[in-house]
């Protein structure tokens, strides 16, 4: 069936969502526009599916959404009884439809007589993870696009341990999506009728007062909490998502008093209206809170994506400027303190151990090596790490301690099972209180573990590959990069070539090593002096990222060579 084909279906149908159809009228006149909402469904990946709101197979609307549920309810329809029956919990954050999303899902999933649990109002993914564990679902549903602009919306499920489906029940669950092929014919059930038979709970304080009591433990040292929470100045965003509430409460119940939000962003709007990204990576997420800083004199800035799985964050330096940290710097701060932490208490159990991705930089596994802890490597993804952590309790083998992505992603605790930052919030106050008690910050901290271990700088680097030729173009960058590999960037030789998609480590002199992780579409160059390149496809964007790794005794000549690749990078994707 042609894209114009399905068109037509769409536009025949003369119960088509008001909006919807007025949409449809509006770009009847734009081929361009249209062939792009429709010559494709929208791709339903590991991590769910993300895209522009609108009408089409190839956008988020009421139909697809549908459609991914009833994959998801034809799934648990071929498991036991007794599994059905453990219902799906849904949360949904503070982006347009996200609400009106997680209802239609709900009343999909009431059509084949599973149980959904929704949340009264907007909740961060962390709790809605926590929550699955929590009320003993099979399933969880999360409507969010994360740190996407205004346009987007997604979906992500998560399995019975609270983590994102595995690859194996999501192969399945896209098989029946894709079965689902006429979206409008999908039943769905009345809300009120739900509620009335059990099929439809609503769900909220009582489910938040069990996650913030886990999230107390993440506390350390509650006596420096004490001492320096009180006084130790915080300025904090929500970047206008459901971070808010949460966040002020964990806060609070830690013992740090003396914060301030940042009053336009604590302002729940699915339009950003303050930023034009909601993103903590980026500099322009912080103009308020750096406003709000200076006036305040603030120590630390933090700032969590709508759906509050994301942190960011900027120190104040010695000239009263401030200073946005990377997502690597963070995560490398955070693991110092804890293993520190638990050293002094006498708590770093012996096997302790560390998860990252093997796009995050190695200045976590210098700092880890020091306390003793085994660090730990996984392909890009935060349901790989909270797969490692499952691993781990069920044989013993390790002890979690920490897991981070370089992409603002961090879990101290595993109650939850996907990037959390409302744990991270805490801890990277206490880590700051930690430093404000030496009188310094987290700034001065920084530049210590630098001194200690060595200067590394690390960049990613996204190129946007838009429409129907995206894809392609993307296929086309990757399979340059494996078949005319590189044998020296800047200079630097390339001593081994690691390509995940056939799990093989290849060295400069022909030997080939296996790699003991799961396959997947990701290159990485390892460079004579300890840097490293690694190129991979997004998983939920039409984009395709390139990461740089480099490290140095000075951080100049780090700096240097991050800029000596990224030019040659240029260069070869420009060719």
């Amino acid at each position: 069936m042609s894209w114009r084909d399905t068109y037509d279906l769409w536009k025949e149908n003369s119960n088509l969502e008001p909006s919807l159809k007025h949409e449809l009228d509006q770009l009847a006149e734009n081929d361009e526009a249209l062939e792009d909402a429709f010559y494709a469904p929208l791709e339903f990946g590991t991590a769910g599916m993300r895209g522009v709101l609108g009408v089409g197979i190839n956008r988020m609307n009421i139909y697809t959404v549908r459609q991914a549920t009833e994959g998801l309810a034809s799934f648990m329809d071929t498991l036991d009884a007794e599994v059905k029956e453990r219902g799906v919990a849904i949360s949904y954050d503070s982006r347009h439809h996200s609400q009106e999303f997680a209802y239609e899902s709900a009343r999909v999933l009431g059509a084949h007589g599973i149980k959904a649990f929704v949340f009264e109002s907007l909740r961060p993914t962390p709790e809605l993870s926590f929550t699955v564990r929590h009320l003993h679902t099979y399933a969880g549903i999360m409507i969010t696009a994360s740190h996407n602009p205004k346009e987007y919306n997604g979906y992500k499920i998560y399995g019975e341990d609270g983590a994102q489906m595995p690859p194996k029940e999501s192969d399945l669950i896209t098989k029946y999506i894709r079965q689902a092929d006429d979206l409008f014919s999908i039943a769905v059930a009345d809300q009120d009728e739900l509620k009335a038979q059990g099929l439809l709970e609503v769900i909220g304080d009582k489910v938040d007062q069990a996650y913030l009591a886990e999230v107390n433990e993440v506390t350390i040292d509650r006596k420096l909490v004490a001492k320096e929470g009180q006084t130790m100045k915080l300025i904090f965003s929500p970047l206008h998502g459901t971070g808010a509430m949460l966040g002020e409460k964990a806060l609070k119940q830690a013992g740090f008093a003396n914060f301030t939000m940042v009053p336009e962003q604590a302002v729940t709007d699915g339009d950003f209206p303050t930023v034009k990204k909601p993103n903590p990576e980026d500099a322009a997420a912080f103009d308020l809170a750096i406003k709000l800083g200076k006036k305040e004199n603030a120590d630390l800035l933090i700032a969590v994506d709508p759906d509050a799985d994301r942190l960011g964050a900027a120190v104040r330096q010695p000239d009263g400027e401030y200073q946005l940290l990377t997502g690597n710097q963070i995560a490398a701060l955070m693991l110092n303190y804890v293993l520190l932490a638990h050293e002094k208490d006498g708590s770093l159990p012996q096997n302790a151990a560390a998860v990252k991705s093997i796009v995050s930089s190695e200045f976590a596994t210098k700092i880890a090596a020091k306390h003793n802890t085994k660090m730990v490597n996984v392909l890009t993804g935060f349901k790989f790490i909270a797969e490692k952590i499952k691993d781990f309790q069920a044989d013993d083998s390790q002890t979690f301690m920490f897991g981070f992505e370089e992409s603002y992603g961090y879990l101290v605790k595993p109650f939850v099972r996907d990037k959390d930052a409302i744990q991270s919030l805490v801890m990277l106050s206490e880590v700051a209180a930690h430093y404000k008690e030496q009188g310094k910050n987290l700034y001065d901290g920084l530049q210590e573990l630098f001194e200690e271990y060595g200067y590394y700088v690390e960049k990613t680097i996204s190129l946007v590959f838009d429409g129907i030729q995206g894809a392609a173009s993307i296929k086309k960058l990757m399979l340059k990069f494996r078949e005319e590999a590189p044998s020296a960037f800047a200079g630097y030789a390339v001593k081994a070539v690691e390509d995940f998609s056939q799990s093989t480590k290849k060295y400069a002199d022909g030997t080939i090593e296996k790699i003991d992780l799961p396959q997947a579409d990701v290159l990485k160059y390892l460079l004579e002096d300890g840097s490293w390149i690694a190129i991979r496809p997004s998983g939920t964007e039409p984009k395709i990222k390139f990461y740089i790794g480099t490290q140095a005794e000075t951080f100049n000549q780090a700096e240097e060579k991050r800029g000596q690749f990224e030019q040659v990078l240029d260069d070869l994707v420009n060719e």
